[in-house]
């Protein structure tokens, strides 16, 4: 049974770091697709700067013509809080007991997930895939160092041998590319064509999101 993955965020705005990450996790694992999940309001920082509605059409135009991403809007969908917990036990139900579900994250939000609510539920949920930088240093806390200790795995078949349990940490080189300075970018009045898609990008200016306030 194939794995079901998806990487979530506020993707505000979606950019070719993301899409480049999620489309490297899909040959790595031989998945047919990723799923971008966009949250409704992120609960661990400050609001995103345009709405729920504009990020969610910004990520489907972003993977339109590539088979390989899909867009997920059942956080957006969703009337609860964007919790990590609450879209893996909705995934749990749709999917059933025995289909291997993977969440990737980036190595600083696997640092804080002992911050995240009803985190001792998730790997009974789920298998996560933190994505790291070649060479990286992790310096987990006492409560990540006995998570790892007791899940980590090495192998990608750990994570489509079963359906949940195993952290795999998987290094790539992440485009250097940050959704804050797209936005300092087009607040200044700059341009930041090719950081993102084409179609992202017209969507952000026939929308003027992320204008500077007056």
């Amino acid at each position: 049974m194939a794995a079901h993955v998806f990487m979530g965020g506020t993707f505000d705005p979606i950019h070719n770091g993301h899409l480049r990450t999620a489309l490297e996790i899909q040959q790595w694992l031989g998945v047919d697709y990723v799923n971008l999940m966009p949250s409704k309001r992120p609960v661990h920082r400050e609001a995103p700067g345009c709405r729920a509605q504009d990020r969610l059409a910004m990520v489907e135009l972003a993977v339109h013509n590539e088979p390989a991403l899909r867009c997920d809007s059942r956080e957006i969908d969703s009337d609860q809080a964007s919790y990590s917990v609450y879209t893996l036990a909705g995934l749990r139900k749709e999917l059933g007991a025995n289909q291997p579900v993977c969440m990737v994250l980036g190595m600083d939000a696997f640092l804080g997930l002992d911050s995240w609510h009803c985190y001792e539920d998730i790997m009974s949920l789920c298998h996560i895939i933190v994505v790291a930088r070649p060479g990286y240093a992790l310096t987990p806390n006492k409560v990540l160092a006995d998570l790892l200790k007791k899940h980590q795995a090495t192998a990608r078949e750990a994570l489509l041998g079963k359906p949940h349990g195993h952290i795999v940490i998987h290094e790539l080189t992440p485009l250097d590319i940050s959704a804050t300075d797209i936005r300092s970018l087009l607040q200044k009045g700059l341009s930041p064509r090719y950081l993102l898609p084409e179609a992202v990008l017209d969507y952000i200016e026939k929308m003027q999101l992320y204008k500077a306030s007056d």
